[in-house]
């Protein structure tokens, strides 16, 4: 058994991985502002004594001096419409936030798995996006907050591991959905999901052209769960090669759902990517492969979704 911390443990992919390392004995501490992460999303974890909530933001000083051996950082918002709304505490959490838990790793003699982004390669020149790629990001667009608060969070893993001895791991997770997502994550596969089931339009940004690679969360923990067991450093992509233009998507949620729903289409918003699609050989190389189709993996998720809405009398 190890002792592990998780901040933002109580988000969307934090709560997954909690849960999954419970259910393996492992103690587990979830640390968590509850910003966008819920303590519904943990409920079922509450009573296990394998599993500690800490409400804690990592911007501010961390009263925690439990011994760990593993520290792994999941706490930023992810969906353009929450990290947007106060990109200076975006920042603050991807900078401070990582500092914070790099000088914790140290004093505990742990590893800090860092939870980077597809983000960190902007809008890409380059496809599939390999982990030598260094992107094409604007500093100063609206998703700059995030996308560069990654990339400094990326740097400052590499930069404590040569200059402090803490052993740091970088995973690079791209679009990703599943159960536990909130109604208002504001991302592309949440958002049609409710859109469809509430039989209003389908918003699609731009033409509907652009790319994305979506994979289930399962497959994600089975990445996260490989990456940590190997102590792999990386950086390393994370993420589904099967590539679906938004258009695409739309049109397999209303179909799967029976919904009479319409596609409508709004401006695209500065700096969207216009593809993306991970390179995984390494991730490959180490026995890892996503294997969730995304029409299997949107079974559950259109349930959970339909669950969440009766329970809100929204639906």
């Amino acid at each position: 058994m190890k002792r592990v911390l998780i901040a933002g443990g109580a988000g969307f992919i934090g709560s997954h991985l909690c849960a999954s390392l419970c259910q393996s004995n492992h103690e587990v501490f979830c640390l968590d502002n509850l910003y966008t992460g819920s303590k519904e999303n943990i409920r079922e974890l509450l009573s296990s004594p394998y599993f500690h909530f800490i409400y804690a933001d990592v911007t501010k000083p961390l009263n925690f001096y439990t011994k760990v051996d593993h520290i792994i950082n999941l706490a930023c918002p992810a969906s353009p419409i929450h990290y947007q709304r106060d990109p200076v505490h975006t920042l603050k959490t991807n900078i401070i936030g990582t500092l914070q838990l790099l000088e914790m790793a140290k004093q505990s003699s742990a590893t800090l798995l860092q939870a980077s982004t597809s983000e960190v390669y902007g809008d890409p020149q380059v496809h599939p996006q390999t982990e030598s790629y260094w992107g094409n990001v604007n500093p100063i667009g609206p998703r700059a907050c995030y996308d560069e608060g990654k990339r400094c969070a990326e740097t400052l893993c590499v930069d404590f591991a040569k200059q402090e001895g803490v052993e740091s791991q970088i995973i690079r997770i791209f679009n990703t959905y599943g159960t536990k997502m909130a109604v208002d994550d504001g991302r592309v596969v949440s958002t049609f999901i409710i859109q469809a089931l509430q039989g209003k339009p389908i918003t699609v940004y731009g033409e509907g052209r652009q790319t994305r690679s979506f994979q289930h969360v399962s497959d994600l923990i089975a990445g996260i769960r490989m990456v940590l067991d190997k102590n792999i450093a990386g950086p390393m992509n994370i993420g589904n090669t099967c590539e679906f233009t938004v258009c695409e998507l739309a049109e397999l949620v209303i179909e799967m759902i029976g919904s009479h729903s319409k596609i409508v289409y709004e401006p695209l918003p500065q700096d969207d990517p216009k593809m993306r699609k991970p390179d995984i050989q390494l991730a490959e190389s180490y026995g890892w492969t996503p294997k969730i189709k995304l029409r299997d993996g949107l079974v559950d998720t259109i349930s959970y979704f339909k669950t969440q809405l009766l329970k809100r009398g929204e639906l």
